[in-house]
């Protein structure tokens, strides 16, 4: 599906409201928060949730079953026709929350609180009166707003979340706002993962970089939560990942969100890919899996149980130190 996003645990479920303990890779300890408002429908993780502290490695599967039919959901006949090929992986898009960081896309509203406390600072030196409370209320009522938005598989741009929360809160604000006081709010909005990263899989640049000595084209294609696409880009490069990237799609900027498959073939043709010859490697079911297979990609699931991986999935890893053998093993294939 977002974005958001523990260094060697991935635990509890925050869509489905566990508080997964986690380091960060400098060593700061956090916890995820449940998931909030359109977080906690939209942003969800699912029993698949991998944990890192299990070292069951790759399980391999071959699909033996049909997905079910209906919308938003694999056509019967793709698994088989694509069964039937045998070509060679030439591109692989990955996606963010949850399987190149591992922190889930719910996580993201843990930066609930220092947004709406630089808010408050902000409007009071544009002279403007919010109390927190009120921003609080606003932002959760901007959560209902966006869930509707996401429930389409659309997504727009973080500035029209920032003047969803100001209108919750007076539907006259965004708009007596000068335009440098409402960057000042987008940039507040947008920043706070930057201070208080999610953690990165440890394994993923090593893994990454395997793949490109192979020849093998990366594309990242990811859902976005209330961070921007243009901070989650920052934090790739932080952690050595965003060079790795042929082409990076996040749903804010394009306007389309998983599992609709226009995103996963616009992020194909970024990278030069097409779909017989692609896989994709996310973690949640429905918006990888499901989202994946409608595009006509192959997937790898990232899960804490690969034993118990989505039907729909052409093999299962519970880290991303496994996703070169995982590929080699479908290109054998």
């Amino acid at each position: 599906m977002g974005a958001g996003e523990r260094d060697g645990s991935r635990g509890g479920a925050a869509g489905r409201g566990a508080a997964a303990a986690r380091q960060d890779p400098g060593g700061r300890t956090a916890r995820d928060p449940p998931a909030e408002g359109a977080h906690a429908a939209l942003a969800i993780r699912r029993p698949g949730q991998r944990d890192p502290r299990r070292r069951g490695g790759l399980r391999r599967r071959v699909r033996h079953r049909r997905a079910p039919g209906g919308r938003g959901r694999v056509p019967r006949e793709a698994p088989a026709g694509l069964r039937s090929r045998s070509l060679k992986v030439r591109t692989v898009t990955v996606d963010f929350w949850g399987t190149l960081l591992l922190d889930g896309p719910g996580s993201d509203d843990r930066y609930r609180r220092i947004r709406v406390a630089d808010f408050a600072r902000i409007l009071a030196g544009a002279g403007e009166r919010a109390t927190p409370a009120q921003l609080d209320r606003g932002y959760e009522a901007s959560a209902t707003w966006l869930g509707r938005v996401w429930s389409r598989n659309r997504d727009i741009p973080v500035t029209e979340h920032v003047r969803a929360i100001l209108a919750a809160v007076d539907a006259r604000l965004p708009d007596r706002l000068s335009p440098a006081t409402l960057q000042a709010l987008v940039d507040a909005y947008a920043r706070p993962a930057l201070a208080v990263p999610p953690a990165v899989d440890h394994g993923a640049r090593a893994a990454l970089q395997a793949l490109r000595a192979r020849g093998i084209r990366l594309a990242l294609v990811s859902n976005t939560m209330r961070t921007p696409g243009a901070t989650l880009r920052r934090l790739l490069a932080g952690y050595g990942l965003l060079d790795l990237f042929a082409c990076t799609v996040f749903s804010d900027e394009v306007g389309i969100r998983k599992p609709d498959p226009e995103i996963f073939l616009r992020a194909l043709r970024g990278a030069g890919g097409e779909p017989e010859t692609a896989v994709h490697v996310g973690d949640d079911e429905t918006l990888d899996v499901e989202g994946a297979r409608v595009a006509r990609m192959r997937v790898i699931q990232v899960t804490a149980d690969p034993a118990a991986a989505a039907a729909g999935a052409d093999a299962a890893i519970s880290r991303l130190a496994d996703l070169p053998g995982a590929v080699a093993d479908l290109d054998g294939r």
